[in-house]
C-alpha cells in the first residue's frame, strides 16, 4: 500500500458513494482533492462544518441548523465528519431519494439520538430552520406559521399525536409522505419570488 495518506480517493469509497450519491465519479474526485486542501487531517471539524455551511447561506443566521446537520451526519459519533460522511451530508441535504432522505430528517429531528422525536425536538430544529430565513422573507410567510413554534405546532399537527407524545422513525416517514405540508416544513427552502 506504501504511503496511506495517499491524495487519491479509495475505490472502496468511491464505489460506495456513486452508488448512494448523484454525484459522477469526475466530481467525487474533484470534491475530494478540494477536501483534502482544506481539511488535510481528513477529518472537518464542527467549525469547519459550520464556515462551509454558512457559504450556502449568505443572508442567513446558519450556526445552530448547521451544528444539527453536523450532529446527524457525524455517524460514528467522534465529533468530526469524514470525507464519506461529508458527502453524504452534501447530498442529503441537497437532493437524494425521499426515503432516504425523510431517514436524514428524522435523525435531523432526533435531537438526542434516543431513537424517537418528541414535540420539543421539533421546536428545537424549527428555530434553526427559521434562522436560515433572510428577515425580508420573513413577513411573506403565512400565518400560522410565521413563528417557530406555529410552525411546530402545524407540523406535529400533521401526526396526530398529543404533544406529550413521541413519534418513531417509522411514524414520521408516513406522516411527512402522506402530507405534503408536512414536508415542506421539516426543512427550509428559500421562498420562490
Amino acid at each position: 500500500m506504501g504511503n496511506a495518506k495517499s491524495s487519491a480517493i479509495s475505490k472502496e469509497i468511491l464505489e460506495d458513494l456513486k452508488l448512494n450519491t448523484k454525484f459522477t465519479e469526475n466530481e467525487l474526485c474533484q470534491w475530494y482533492e478540494n477536501f483534502q486542501k482544506q481539511c488535510p487531517t481528513g477529518r472537518i471539524s464542527p467549525e469547519e462544518f459550520e464556515t462551509i455551511y454558512a457559504r450556502f447561506f449568505p443572508d442567513s443566521e446558519a450556526k445552530s441548523y448547521a451544528q444539527h446537520v453536523f450532529r446527524s451526519f457525524d455517524t460514528n459519533e467522534d465529533g468530526t465528519l469524514d470525507f464519506k460522511e461529508y458527502i453524504i451530508a452534501l447530498h442529503m441535504t441537497s437532493s437524494g431519494k425521499t426515503t432516504r432522505k425523510l431517514e436524514w430528517a428524522f435523525s435531523l429531528f432526533d435531537v438526542d439520538k434516543n431513537g424517537y422525536i418528541t414535540k420539543t425536538e421539533v421546536e428545537v430544529i424549527c428555530q434553526a430552520i427559521f434562522k436560515l430565513i433572510p428577515k425580508e422573507d420573513l413577513p411573506k410567510l403565512p400565518a400560522d406559521e410565521n413563528t417557530p413554534e406555529k410552525r411546530a405546532n402545524k407540523l406535529w399537527g400533521y401526526f396526530e399525536k398529543p404533544d406529550n407524545d413521541r413519534l418513531a422513525e417509522g411514524e414520521f416517514i408516513k406522516g411527512v409522505t402522506e402530507n405534503e405540508n408536512a414536508m415542506r416544513l421539516i426543512h427550509y427552502e428559500p421562498i420562490a419570488d
